[in-house]
């Protein structure tokens, strides 16, 4: 059993500071040249609440940031298709760590991708939208997540 886990939560449901915190957060992302000082007062919170709750919460998309992910693609057997999955991959920053490809059966091929989104352009599910769009991928599926 997990000492504390996770729970997978909207945002309109917590409480109403951690909801300030995270508002806080967003715009200084967004706002680069602001300071911590400068966005909270413009939330409406302290910034000795924003510290205490900045790191509680934050959206799922962040959170798959620096993970292994792991895909199960069906190719079909033409030349080209596995390489233009690679360099989609490639193009979106995902560090690609394994590959392992079955043997054509019945003009279908299975190739599992392991790649690292730390350092990825677009999220998750963009990356998998892209790579579903390259001609010939026949099925994507995530077989599995972790750090």
């Amino acid at each position: 059993m997990v000492d504390d886990p996770y729970y997978l939560i909207r945002r309109s449901q917590l409480p109403a500071i951690i909801q300030r915190a995270t508002m806080v957060t967003e715009l200084l992302s967004r706002e680069t040249h602001l300071s911590v000082l400068q966005a909270v007062a413009q939330v409406g919170i302290s910034r000795s609440a924003y510290y205490k709750y900045k790191d509680v919460a934050r959206p799922f998309q962040s959170a798959m940031q620096g993970q292994i992910v792991t895909l199960t693609l069906t190719l079909q057997h033409q030349r080209g298709i596995l390489s233009d999955v690679l360099n989609r991959l490639a193009s979106l920053q995902a560090n690609i760590l394994t590959i392992n490809q079955t043997l054509p059966l019945q003009g279908m091929a299975t190739v599992i991708i392991s790649f690292e989104t730390r350092d990825m352009t677009q999220e998750l599910q963009t990356a998998l939208d892209t790579i579903r769009d390259v001609p010939g991928v026949e099925q994507t599926l995530i077989a599995g997540q972790g750090y």
